[in-house]
């Protein structure tokens, strides 16, 4: 047998929420900003005075910002992915870990070996990258460490602007295989090299070491992919200077966002 439904009279919402010591304007009020959509969630938060949290916390003007509701994670991990994977394929391009993995493919004829290696070591050394880099961030959260990762950003660009040779002392075929040698040669390269500088840096700025670390290591299989597979035909075809000069852009475009987002004149 169906049971008949019964609407809920607004003076019966009220009479539940006086029995719970509610107050039914700030419960009414928190109850329609939680289901707007973000953008409308923000404004509303930073434009209103006086809101409360689910908590009953008061909403001062710097909480307002770093309100749960106002900035949506999804979005800040979006983006940087988007931005770790622009920054280092372009770096990439002519770097000397895609120089080595020329010499490991004409070497070794084993292309997915290659990339395989390439991947794996690629994900260990910018994991590692990417949260010493969210950690220094926690640690010296302040005005003067932002400035120095917007100083980083710079510096990269003009370092990116600087062509790589490969040294004469690349690995040599052995018994380890293509696999092992392309895992520990592109783990060791990368160490100090400027994707893993630039991979510490983009951890700094986004406090996402997943999404830092799946970003760069995208934008290394972008790069380094076609390089096993095309070898130096690939380098021959490539304007490597106008990549470097985009390249180059980006970094130093990243590097004034987080300057002007330190020095207040961008929202933060």
């Amino acid at each position: 047998m169906a049971l008949p439904l019964r609407l809920v009279r607004l003076s019966d919402i009220r009479r539940i929420l006086r029995l719970l010591k509610c107050d039914p304007g700030s419960v009414l009020q928190s109850f329609c900003i939680r289901f707007r959509t973000w953008p409308d969630r923000y404004f509303a938060l930073f434009v209103t005075p006086g809101l409360t949290l689910a908590d009953g916390q008061a909403i001062t003007p710097r909480r307002r910002l770093r309100s749960r509701f106002a900035v949506p994670k999804p979005l800040i991990v979006f983006e940087a992915f988007l931005t770790s994977s622009a920054v280092v394929a372009l770096a990439e391009i002519g770097d000397k870990t895609q120089l080595l993995a020329i010499i490991l493919a004409t070497r070794f004829r084993r292309p997915w070996e290659i990339v395989a290696g390439i991947l794996c070591a690629t994900l260990a050394n910018h994991f590692l990258a990417a949260l010493l880099g969210e950690q220094v961030a926690n640690q010296l959260d302040g005005k003067a460490f932002r400035y120095a990762v917007a100083v980083s950003f710079i510096a990269m660009a003009g370092w990116t602007l600087v062509p790589d040779r490969m040294d004469d002392d690349a690995p040599r075929e052995s018994r380890f295989g293509a696999f092992l040698t392309t895992l520990v040669a592109f783990f060791l390269v990368e160490m100090g090299d400027k994707t893993q500088i630039a991979t510490i840096a983009l951890g700094a700025r986004f406090h996402s070491v997943l999404a830092v670390m799946a970003g760069t290591t995208l934008g290394m299989m972008v790069a380094n992919v076609p390089a096993v597979f095309l070898g130096e035909a690939l380098i021959a075809r490539v304007p490597l200077g106008v990549v470097r000069g985009l390249a180059a852009l980006l970094l130093l475009a990243v590097g004034l966002w987080v300057l002007a987002q330190t020095a207040g004149v961008l929202p933060g």
